[in-house]
């Protein structure tokens, strides 16, 4: 038996449904004053103009004015829409036909709701929006009556095969959820709006109940900005799989590949942590290089530094990504920390695989990651669940992660981030001859073997070297530890060593 769904007109919420709605139902969409209720009402609508079907919207609360405002707004036409608003119910008045602004409890709830009625047969509509309920309430003046008249009214469209959405904003029942509402509709879709101590508004998403719909439960993040409404699905790694070759991904430099037994391999993370200015984001860049190279696409997130400064650092160093950029192997991306939700970020990520099919994704760093998010609750789950996608892509995942303090110590950051990771490498500055060096050593690979050494780092305007292996040192765990071996085996400067 064929599924005939119909689209929401909101991509993200058909995927949390699987497909869209069932058609010839009626279905309940409430939320509080301002979560957007009416912009994705309206992209219902426009769905159903853009398949040839006739559309209605009923509005009880808002001027056919404002509600062109908000088309106006998102770049909309609603010529196409056919609209019944309550001024229109100075009709039923009769001689009352001149009055211009008709307060809802002076109107007659049966002659009101005839009057739509007669508005449907009128236009014989596939699609209705009834917006909203609360001004349905007011006129019922009492419960048992407005229970009544919304369980006439689904009977009414259910004869006519019409699909319906009911809006509720919840200004009955001192604002909570009217669980007969609940019981009488088909489904019920619930959006909520939390304005945090800082940055934009939250907006979020739940399917409440949708019967004979096995859709994607949880809260899904909303984002409202010009030309609609967005819904990102709640990400489920174990519903995604891709068949892969896991063999390790080189860096381009012999000596940092054979510190990883050959490098980290296809499908895992690497975290690289350390203190600022450790080498972190260059061995990353190396990476970055390396791929576009071989023709791979990669798509770095920068949290911290502004793109401008990242590629001025890279063309200082030998590196110049933007012949790669401007081929389009190589993205950018600058994330506003204020601005997005750990939903929206996840979606970005996962356009980028399954549609440039990247092959290494960059988010430097963790702490601007995490910092975005401070109110997010169990934004670590979230981030296992985000890992645990790219990892069944076959995508390696670098994660930067810069440690507290100027010089770092052996703790990771505020977040212990290291045990969902497959790879860590280490990065410190230690001391020698009075110079400031930095040393590398991996401390952690899931995937094979890894050298157990220290050995220097050193970058400079033609790249990065990896010195020998270091053993003589003092302090290693205080995370500043110190060199006491002989100079000779550490690296020279190459502009020194050319001017000698």
């Amino acid at each position: 038996m064929s599924d005939p769904r119909i689209s929401t007109g909101t991509p993200g919420l058909d995927i949390v449904l699987g497909g869209g709605l069932t058609p010839g139902r009626l279905y309940l969409l409430e939320g509080a004053p301002g979560s957007g209720k009416t912009t994705i009402s309206l992209q219902y609508l426009f769905e159903g103009v853009r398949q040839g079907e006739k559309c209605l919207y009923i509005t009880l609360s808002e001027t056919s004015e404002e509600l062109q405002a908000v088309a106006v707004s998102h770049g909309w036409s609603l010529d196409d829409i056919d609209m019944f608003e309550l001024s229109s119910a100075a009709d039923v008045l009769g001689d009352g036909r001149e009055q211009t602004l008709i307060h809802p409890w002076e109107v007659e709830l049966t002659a009101t709701v005839d009057l739509i009625i007669s508005r449907v047969e009128e236009i014989g509509p596939t699609r209705l929006v009834f917006d909203s309920l609360s001004e349905l309430r007011l006129l019922a003046q009492d419960s048992l009556r407005y229970r009544r008249q919304v369980l006439s009214l689904k009977q009414y469209f259910a004869g006519k095969n019409i699909t319906v959405v009911l809006v509720d904003d919840l200004t009955g029942e001192s604002g909570a959820h009217d669980a007969h509402l609940h019981s009488l509709a088909h489904g019920v879709v619930t959006l909520e709006r939390n304005t945090l101590e800082f940055g934009a508004a939250r907006r979020r998403l739940q399917v409440q109940k949708m019967r004979g719909i096995n859709f994607i439960g949880g809260f899904h993040d909303v984002t409202i900005e010009r030309g609609g409404l967005h819904v990102f699905p709640r990400l489920i790694a174990s519903q995604h799989h891709t068949p892969f070759d896991s063999e390790p991904v080189k860096s381009g430099v012999a000596e940092l590949d054979a510190l990883m037994g050959g490098g980290p391999l296809r499908g895992t993370c690497a975290l690289l942590t350390g203190p600022a200015g450790a080498g972190k984001s260059t061995v990353a860049i190396r990476y970055i290089m390396e791929a576009c190279g071989r023709g791979e696409a990669v798509t770095m997130y920068q949290f911290d530094e502004r793109i401008g400064t990242l590629l001025a650092r890279c063309r200082s160093m030998g590196l110049d990504p933007t012949p790669h950029i401007e081929s389009g192997l190589l993205k950018v991306q600058q994330v506003d920390p204020a601005e997005i939700t750990p939903g929206e970020f996840a979606w970005r990520v996962r356009e980028e695989v399954e549609t440039r099919a990247v092959k290494i994704i960059i988010i430097d760093s963790m702490n601007g990651y995490l910092v975005s998010m401070p109110e997010e609750k169990q934004l670590l789950l979230q981030l296992h669940e985000l890992l645990a996608y790219l990892s069944q892509q076959g995508v390696l995942t670098l994660l930067v992660n810069a440690q507290m303090g100027l010089v770092g110590t052996m703790g990771t950051s505020q977040l212990n981030i290291s045990y969902i990771s497959d790879v860590v490498v280490l990065f410190r500055f230690f001391e020698a001859e009075g110079r400031l060096r930095k040393a590398i050593s991996v401390i952690k690979n899931r995937s094979g073997s890894h050298e157990d050494s220290i050995r220097e780092l050193a970058i400079d305007a033609e790249g990065i070297r990896i010195g020998a292996r270091l053993t003589e040192f003092r302090g290693v765990l205080t995370g500043t530890p110190e060199f006491v071996g002989e100079q000779s085996r550490l690296m020279e400067n190459r502009v020194d060593a050319a001017a000698e």
